[in-house]
């Protein structure tokens, strides 16, 4: 044999000894050693099997889930448990290093899948993480059966979430009488699917803070959150009054508008009816893969200083013909002056595909000063100049997307937007409304009835002003007699 195959051998025998005597070594995992007392309470405590936590960040509340998913899938064979968030990178980012932290400190026997992101065990249970980031993609998990749900960061949901609980994760937990556990922090407006849940007396309500934590907290061993969190207020120029602060540090339901990015609200921004009259439409759309494909259908006209979203399409993982079938639709409907679209990295490729193989020609839409035509669009919101149809995504999501907490402390001027959720609906909102003229328009003003009051007041005040430029312009005269026999040249020339 090869001198160097045979080192190699050697070296990967010993490698695997050590291995083997590193997992022989490890301590057993017992849940109940694992977990704090606010954890164990939740997961494992008395009352209802469906359950909400709503908690400060930094609380341990996904560290909890990960030793519960284990433990029951350890302990019970034949049994599935799903983690669901928002999407299934943010379940990658969330809860899987976790995951596998556990499995390397504890000595147990499983199967880790990166790619798909699932643990299998030798008795026939497996865990499961995913995402759930619209209704089309919730339906993939009808028919499973499942012993326990965990459903994480339910505040980035849309009302979806709803539709998910009710209809298909609930039916998948009854064969088993499964447990259903919904967890987060609170959302920037106390309204909501998860807010009215955490609030219902049919579900058992947890909550608790990095505080009961005691790998956060724990001032005898020198670890005292307080004093990380006044320096944190100093740097950030805030007190504990601080809306923001009082929702990730307490967990606690506070409106905190300041914090959207969109400043939307359902009571002024929605619109009934079919806006009427002559319309001009402009398409705005974003694109993506990874993400869904947005084409967002704003029209105004020119007597009026207010554009409407009439239409929206949101597709996820479509291809370029799905799109071009998509947009052609909604333009033989709308007929629009304009069209533009996300144009950035491989978006200008897909641009030049559109207008070579598909004849349909797509502006670049303005990225630009992103942050300066948001608050432009913000001010149209305050002002009821920009409305939507009811119950749009673009609604729904207006109500999610944040800025960065962190970069509106460094650079108060140009903040960055949160990645905790990202909304295509709202950036192709945003390239159509700034194609949109609807601030040229002019309001048309309503003539009076001939013979009534106002009518006789409105010719009074016409032939005062007709008589004050008479006396004012010596040429008035002419001015009208000449305009006059252009209105009858004119007539003449239509009628041969």
């Amino acid at each position: 044999m090869d001198v160097n195959k045979a080192l190699k051998l050697k070296e990967e025998l010993e490698r695997r000894q050590k291995l083997k005597k590193e997992k022989k070594d490890r301590k057993e995992f017992v849940m109940k050693d694992y977990c704090f007392k606010a954890q164990y309470d939740f997961l494992r405590g008395q009352g209802e099997r469906f359950r909400t936590a709503v908690c400060s960040r930094r609380a341990g509340k996904t560290v909890g889930i990960v030793a519960d998913m284990y433990d029951t899938c350890l302990t019970e064979p034949n049994v599935n448990v799903l983690y669901l968030t928002v999407t299934k990178e943010n379940a990658r980012n969330i809860i899987w290093g976790d995951i596998v932290r556990l499995r390397d400190t504890y000595s147990i026997d499983c199967k880790l899948d990166n790619l798909r992101l699932t643990v299998t065990f030798p008795n026939g249970s497996r865990i499961m993480c995913s995402g759930a980031k619209d209704r089309a993609e919730i339906e993939k998990y009808r028919g499973f059966k499942l012993r326990k749900c965990y459903l994480d960061e339910c505040q980035s949901f849309r009302s979806y979430i709803k539709d998910l609980v009710n209809d298909i994760i609930t039916p998948a937990l009854r064969d088993l009488r499964g447990d259903l556990f919904m967890t987060g922090t609170p959302s920037p407006v106390p309204v909501g699917y998860f807010f009215d849940c955490s609030h219902s007396k049919e579900w058992e309500n947890f909550n608790w803070t990095a505080f009961d934590n005691p790998h956060m907290h724990d001032p005898d061993n020198g670890r005292d959150l307080e004093d990380t969190l006044a320096e944190e207020r100093r740097l950030k120029g805030i007190d504990e009054t601080d809306p923001s602060y009082i929702r990730e540090t307490y967990g606690r339901w506070v409106e905190d508008l300041d914090s959207l990015v969109f400043k939307f609200q359902k009571a002024r921004n929605v619109f009934t009816g079919t806006p009427k009259g002559e319309y001009s439409y402009v398409f705005g759309v974003d694109i993506g893969y990874n993400d869904s494909d947005a084409i967002a259908v704003l029209a105004y006209n020119n007597t009026e200083k207010v554009a409407y979203l009439v239409e929206e399409s949101i597709k996820p993982k479509q291809g370029i013909t799905e799109l071009v079938e998509d947009i052609e639709r909604l333009k033989k409907k709308y007929d629009p002056i304009k069209m533009v679209m996300d144009a950035g990295a491989l978006g200008k490729k897909i641009q030049e595909e559109m207008r070579t193989r598909h004849s349909l020609s797509m502006d670049a839409a303005q990225k630009v000063r992103k942050v300066e035509f948001i608050e432009l669009l913000n001010d149209d919101l305050r002002t009821e100049k920009l409305k939507a149809f009811p119950g749009s995504i673009f609604e729904e999501d207006c109500m999610l997307v944040q800025w960065d907490k962190e970069s509106r402390v460094r650079n108060p001027e140009k903040p960055k937007i949160s990645g905790v959720f990202h909304s295509d609906i709202c950036d192709a909102v945003l390239y159509a409304w700034r194609e949109c003229k609807h601030f040229h328009s002019e309001l048309d003003k309503d003539e009076p009835k001939v013979n009534t009051d106002e009518y006789m007041e409105q010719l009074e005040m016409r032939e005062a002003e007709a008589m004050e430029n008479k006396k004012n312009n010596p040429l008035y005269e002419l001015d009208k007699e000449t305009q006059q026999d252009m209105d009858d040249l004119e007539y003449m020339l239509d009628w041969e």
